[in-house]
């Protein structure tokens, strides 16, 4: 974990790795969760019966709610800091491959650039996310985020 004591922290930061998340489980439960939000019922998301002889034998989580996890994952690297943070948008949003239900998950960071917006601060964080022995990233993209 690391703790920025503001903007300019993180600003000296740019160009480095700050670390990796913890692991967590993307249970069934948690995809039919995301599935119940986002209306998308997919069956190779939603059916693990019928997902066994699927394209990736069994059900895998959406990519979208692998993404959506980064903010979660940023927060366990580097904690809040004391102003306020807005998810700003992201770039190059890629999943190159999936995540079978039941997989452990992690992010990694990488602080690509902050600089002074209208209003406050911006900070690019390039993040891949992994699944515990997979050989290929589950999610590659830049998160936007910006500090007011």
């Amino acid at each position: 974990m690391k703790i920025f004591n503001g903007v300019d922290e993180l600003r000296a930061a740019a160009g480095t790795h700050v670390g990796a998340s913890d692991w967590m489980t993307v249970d069934q439960s948690r995809v039919d969760t995301f599935a119940d939000a986002t209306e998308d019922h997919q069956w190779i998301h939603v059916d693990p019966e019928r997902a066994k002889d699927g394209p990736f034998g069994g059900p895998i989580a959406h990519g979208f709610l692998t993404l959506s996890l980064l903010v979660h994952f940023w927060n366990d690297v580097a904690p809040a800091y004391d102003g306020v943070t807005i998810n700003y948008g992201l770039n190059k949003v890629r999943f190159p491959a999936p995540v079978p239900s039941g997989s452990r998950i992690r992010a990694s960071f990488r602080v690509e650039s902050v600089e002074e917006v209208s209003g406050g601060s911006q900070a690019v964080l390039a993040a891949t996310v992994e699944r515990e022995g997979g050989d290929r990233p589950v999610c590659v993209a830049e998160l936007v985020l910006r500090f007011v």
